[in-house]
């Protein structure tokens, strides 16, 4: 325990807090028990440590962060962690990659100890952060009722230019940049030159690690692609190596197709997979993991084998990482769109345009130069173009929905 609290303060103490996500401030921290998921590298870790930072300047004694893959744990359960912990005073408890967790019982994994730690020490504060793939989990503790859950992605083009001191601007809502885009990217004009900031963003804005070390940034993003692929997915599923070796598959071939329009009979013959269902199953893994997007139509019926009608990567770092620095512009593009929006917006497939956004607005996605041809006739429809400092009308400059968080 001693241990574990002299790591606890060290990275407590030496954490970076000049810069913090924007969802650092729409967490509600009161809460006891509080999971923050994402994807591997885009910050979950530091924005714990922050919090943890804020809290520890009143009492040092009451708050611990300790990561589960910690070889303390391969003995010792959260359990009794934690039940030590709140005899000494303790407070506030930050738990790290729960998924990587080695059980110490059957039927008794990291749920449902959390769950025993929730119900048992109602004084006791809990963040925990996991894998996004931390949904397929189907967990021995119930935490639904208990817990709040909050999505951390990876930085937006705003958080960007804030952490990189290029610039400073407040989140914009949906509506605002449709209503007010002209002015609003008048104002930052006179501040920056915003494209060659935005090509850079696309090029290895996506992941806060890419000022660690620049000249190894794309081999980061594919070792942190194997992690999810090979410790990840495996840890919360019951997938033989060879199925890993097919994932892996999958995703390279989607990587030199995208934006890909599913055929998903080539496709599963391609992969040696005989049965639609368990490729639909692989699809499902890589996009909880947040390596792809789908772009759904709007119909209805059952979503889990719903065939998507675009398959993106999750962002254009990765493609970058995967294909090379001559990606396809429009791949980029869209990619850029769907990722920027998706969280917090519903994106599905119209019958014009490439986006439609909240059943209620129709985007179609391009150059400077792209034309309304596709999308005339259809009401509270806009184009997002690329290459462009300021807009007009329903024209409205693709960099400025990275500024939606």
């Amino acid at each position: 325990m001693e241990t574990l609290f002299e790591v606890s303060n060290r990275l407590i103490n030496n954490v970076v807090l000049e810069f913090k996500r924007s969802i650092h401030e729409n967490i509600n921290w009161n809460q006891r028990l509080i999971e923050i998921n994402g994807s591997r590298g885009i910050g979950k870790t530091t924005l714990m440590l922050q919090r943890a930072n804020e809290l520890s300047e009143k009492d040092k004694q009451s708050v611990i962060y300790v990561a589960l893959d910690d070889s303390y744990f391969f003995n010792n359960s959260i359990t009794e962690t934690a039940e030590n912990f709140f005899k000494y005073g303790g407070k506030y408890m930050f738990i790290d990659e729960v998924h990587k967790y080695p059980a110490k019982y059957k039927g008794h994994d990291w749920s449902a100890e959390l769950k025993n730690i929730y119900d048992l020490n109602p004084e006791l504060n809990i963040v925990y952060t996991g894998s996004s793939i931390i949904e397929l989990h189907k967990g021995n503790g119930d935490l639904s009722r208990r817990k709040s859950s909050y999505t951390l992605n990876g930085l937006s083009f705003r958080e960007y230019l804030e952490m990189n001191n290029l610039l400073k601007h407040p989140i914009l809502s949906l509506n605002d940049i449709l209503d007010n885009h002209l002015p609003i990217c008048n104002e930052i004009a006179t501040k920056t030159k915003i494209l060659p900031h935005f090509q850079n963003y696309l090029l290895n804005g996506f992941y806060p690690f890419y000022n660690e070390a620049p000249e190894n940034y794309f081999q980061r993003i594919k070792n942190v692609i194997n992690a999810i692929l090979e410790v990840d997915i495996p840890s919360v599923t019951d997938i033989t190596f060879e199925t890993t070796g097919k994932i892996k598959k999958l995703l390279s071939v989607l990587a030199s197709t995208v934006p890909y329009v599913p055929n998903l009979t080539n496709l599963s013959a391609n992969l040696n997979i005989t049965d639609l269902r368990t490729l639909y199953k692989y699809l499902g893994f890589l996009e909880k993991a947040e390596l792809i997007s789908f772009l759904n139509s709007e119909s209805k019926g059952n979503k889990i084998f719903q065939k998507p009608e675009k398959i993106f990567l999750n962002n254009t770092n990765i493609i970058y990482a995967l294909t090379g620095l001559s990606s396809d512009k429009g791949t980029l593009r869209e990619t850029f769109f769907c990722n920027q929006l998706k969280h917090s917006h519903e994106l599905s497939y119209p019958k014009s345009g490439d986006f439609l956004v909240d059943k209620k607005y129709v985007f179609e996605i391009g150059g400077k130069n792209k034309t309304k041809k596709q999308i005339r006739e259809i009401e509270k429809s806009f184009i997002a173009i690329d290459n462009a400092e300021t807009g007009f009308a329903n024209k409205i400059p693709l960099w400025l929905f990275g500024f939606l968080y």
